[in-house]
């Protein structure tokens, strides 16, 4: 059974170049070899992120990120069973939200992932995906 899940969480200190570039090698190996794709979306001090893939996988690994030790306030928005993927050409993007980001100040400036819907949290996913550039390792 496929499932998508949505999770909202803070990083534990300053998000750095380092710290993302590990985040994508750790998560393009194991996304692969789990056959999990999504989109993870960080700037403004937190982390958004889509997992989709097997339910047993993806609770797996969502239950591994709520132990890591690199984030905080790790909140689930939204888990679904799903029919197909949303984000299956990726085994993990990565789109930057930045403050100065114009989806983010002229639409949407009252924007908090903490209190939004989950469908509030997707159409901002979905909008910035359009407008931004993500950063792609693509699934095999």
């Amino acid at each position: 059974m496929l499932v998508r899940l949505l999770y909202v969480s803070q990083p534990v200190g300053p998000i750095t170049t380092t710290m993302t570039t590990l985040i994508l090698e750790k998560s393009d190996t194991y996304n692969k070899k789990e056959n999990i794709t999504g989109v993870l979306c960080q700037g403004s001090g937190l982390w958004l992120q889509v997992l989709e893939g097997e339910r047993a996988q993806v609770n797996l690994l969502y239950s591994r990120i709520m132990a890591d030790k690199n984030h905080r306030n790790v909140e689930l928005l939204s888990m679904e069973e799903i029919s197909h993927r949303r984000f299956g050409k990726w085994s993990m993007a990565l789109v930057y939200l930045s403050k100065d980001d114009p989806m983010v100040q002229m639409a949407h400036p009252e924007f908090d992932p903490y209190k939004a819907s989950a469908k509030d949290a997707f159409f901002i996913l979905d909008e910035l995906l359009k407008t931004g550039t993500p950063i792609l390792n693509t699934a095999s």
